[in-house]
């Protein structure tokens, strides 16, 4: 296979891209994937991963095992990731091969670490709430309370974060190992900004989202684009976006976490070096996938079009019960999909569990009150549970 910076690399069925991580967003990259004819290979701790029946290869092996990582990637035109907790040694070692890594390993070891990605944004002048680097909990009041914890390492989707009232509660529950503690927002809007940018230096960033959180589960419940925000602050917002990337000189597709505070500020909270739950809604929604534009950059194509299709999207995410195990059982699907602009994506997990991630539905709509109406509904209509 060919390729320089210039153009694209070949692909097609000869083309063998490799995606550490066979979670549902490996399954989705799947679908997109198969438009260009590429052959995917995975690899995943989990044997019945949601794409181990899908890949042309799939291997089970441990993401943060160096030789492991390098082993899977032998041989492999491209490696990419569907979770950024891999092994930074493994993708450097296949990059010294002449494999082509994207995102590059330098990108993903310093967005693994939360404490580097604050001194990240520290040093380029990115705003983000004040911090301070901790060893262990015995410091958490060096910040003074109350103080957002933050595992530098490890967290996702909601574990590794919490809020500390006072030093009883630190001592109690706080996390002992190395944390960012930061100031507390004074949080008006989560929004997040899906931006993408390829070798030859193209960029291009879908309109801007704001999520909705369930605070008992600690993850997005539901998300609406574009946010109701002014124009002037969703385009404060995708430059922010845009300064990002270009800083980090970044290569591939990230979720830039942005905090809209009750004075109308925007600051940085983290980063994601991958496709992510604040951009589903764009498989219906908008004239590109964050899917396909993962693709797009990784194969440095010309990254294409952002815009929407239907004026406003929204997703609702469905996830376990809060006694849900064992088998996972779907109610409320069937009278769901019998409205126009509602679609489901399930991720194929095999077993369910308290407010585990096991699929997403997708609403379309001329109106922001006629898509979040809709959600509401199907807040109500639809429960994954299971069954023994």
């Amino acid at each position: 296979m060919q390729r320089d910076d210039e153009n694209p690399i070949s692909f097609g069925p000869t083309m063998r891209l490799g995606v550490l991580g066979g979670g549902q967003l490996g399954r989705m990259m799947i679908q997109s994937a198969i438009d260009f004819d590429i052959r995917v290979e995975v690899m995943d701790p989990s044997i019945d991963a949601p794409c181990s029946h899908l890949t042309h290869r799939f291997v089970q092996g441990d993401l943060n095992d160096a030789e492991a990582v390098f082993a899977f990637g032998q041989g492999l035109d491209v490696v990419t990731i569907e979770i950024e907790h891999v092994s930074v040694e493994g993708l450097r070692l296949l990059e010294a091969s002449g494999v082509r890594v994207i995102p590059k390993p330098d990108h993903i070891d310093m967005i693994q670490d939360k404490g580097t990605q604050k001194a990240f944004f520290e040093k380029h002048g990115i705003p983000s709430s004040p911090f301070k680097l901790v060893e262990n909990v015995s410091e958490a009041g060096q910040h003074g309370f109350p103080v957002v914890q933050k595992l530098r390492r490890g967290g996702y989707d909601g574990k590794g974060v919490q809020f500390l009232q006072d030093a009883m509660e630190a001592s109690a529950k706080g996390f002992d190992a190395p944390c960012v503690l930061e100031h507390p927002v004074d949080i008006d809007k989560e929004l997040s900004v899906i931006i993408a940018r390829n070798t030859a230096g193209q960029t291009a960033s879908f309109p801007v989202v704001e999520a909705v959180f369930d605070p008992q589960a600690n993850l997005v419940d539901y998300l609406v684009a574009p946010a109701a925000i002014s124009d002037e602050i969703a385009a404060k917002a995708q430059t922010l976006a845009l300064r990002v990337v270009e800083a980090m000189d970044f290569e591939g597709l990230m979720a830039v976490e942005l905090f809209l505070d009750r004075s109308g500020e925007l600051s940085v909270n983290e980063l994601a070096p991958r496709t992510h739950n604040s951009g589903h809604h764009t498989i219906e929604a908008n004239q590109t996938s964050q899917f396909e534009q993962h693709l797009r950059a990784v194969l440095n194509l010309p990254l294409g079009s952002t815009q929407p299709i239907h004026p406003f999207g929204a997703m609702l995410n469905l996830v376990g019960g809060r006694d849900a195990q064992g088998t996972p059982v779907y109610s409320g699907l069937s009278e769901a999909t019998r409205t126009p602009g509602v679609h489901p994506h399930l991720y194929g997990k095999s077993r369910v569990k308290p407010f585990r991630k096991m699929g997403h539905v997708t609403v379309t709509g001329n109106s922001l009150e006629e898509v979040q109406d809709l959600v509401m509904r199907l807040r109500e209509q639809l429960t994954v549970n299971g069954k023994s």
